[in-house]
């Protein structure tokens, strides 16, 4: 059983458990339901860095990454150096989330909030939309095609952003649909954990042009960036880089800077 079997399993129980407490009724009345939200996909088009920055305190892979930056500092700092979105962590036992991070986000910042999460059910995107989130992830690793079909139209009719992630070409080409938005390329193999963006470059030619491309893990400098453009990459997602520097959004100002 792999560490995503692990999750995945654990995700199940978590939703039915939520589910047996808090109704959709619920979620829908929330204050930040109504609330317009805004294209993280627009947001890359229009960029020229293309930088989604991420908030995560823990992973199964590294452990701790940053206990005690606070989510509030970190999108005012990401919100200030110019990133295109902010990518929030919410699984709990694995990565040290939860849904009060995007609250608390969405709080302090106007930038695009992603809700990086294991989606497996509907009732989580439900989630993500009452609690602020502009953005969903859906995993093709861990979804059927008819899944990724259901749920991303489901986040669609809310005005959700769909970034829909993909490991190898099977996983692709079993998800292009026109309910995504953007197609995601992680660059960490799940099996060995191993990171090369080569499967970013080997993909590029796969994606049609209608999706943003993003390309995801492992990216940790200018360089890496640079490298991926001409592959007609626009959006890139930097997860550990930030949050491993006493103060993630200044690494991210200087990082943005540095790449403008």
């Amino acid at each position: 059983m792999t560490i995503l079997d692990k999750i995945i399993a654990d995700k199940y129980k978590e939703v039915a458990l939520k589910k047996s407490i808090i109704p959709t009724t619920q979620l829908e009345a929330s204050v930040l339901f109504e609330r317009e939200t805004a294209s993280l996909a627009n947001a890359l088009r229009e960029s020229n860095t293309g930088i989604i920055a991420e908030f995560k305190r823990r992973s199964p892979s590294k452990s701790v990454i940053n206990q005690n930056a606070s989510v509030e500092d970190v999108a005012k700092g990401y919100e200030h150096a110019g990133v295109c979105g902010m990518s929030v962590l919410t699984d709990g036992k694995y990565f040290g989330g939860s849904l009060d991070d995007v609250l608390l986000a969405r709080a302090s910042a106007q930038l695009p909030i992603l809700r990086k999460e294991f989606i497996i059910d509907e009732y989580q995107i439900l989630e993500a939309k009452a609690h602020g989130a502009d953005v969903i992830l859906l995993i093709a690793a861990v979804l059927k095609r008819e899944e990724i079909k259901t749920l991303s139209e489901t986040a669609k009719s809310l005005g959700l952003d769909v970034l829909l992630e993909v490991h190898n070409l099977e996983e692709l080409q079993k998800s292009i649909m026109p309910s995504l938005d953007m197609l995601g390329v992680n660059n960490r193999n799940l099996k060995t954990f191993e990171v090369s963006t080569d499967i970013s470059k080997e993909l590029s030619t796969h994606i049609p042009d209608d999706f943003v491309k993003v390309s995801e893990s492992g990216i940790s400098s200018i360089e890496a960036i640079k490298d991926l453009k001409p592959f007609g990459y626009q959006g890139f997602l930097i997860g550990e880089n930030f949050m491993k520097t006493e103060n993630p959004g200044k690494s991210a100002l200087e990082f943005v800077n540095q790449l403008s």
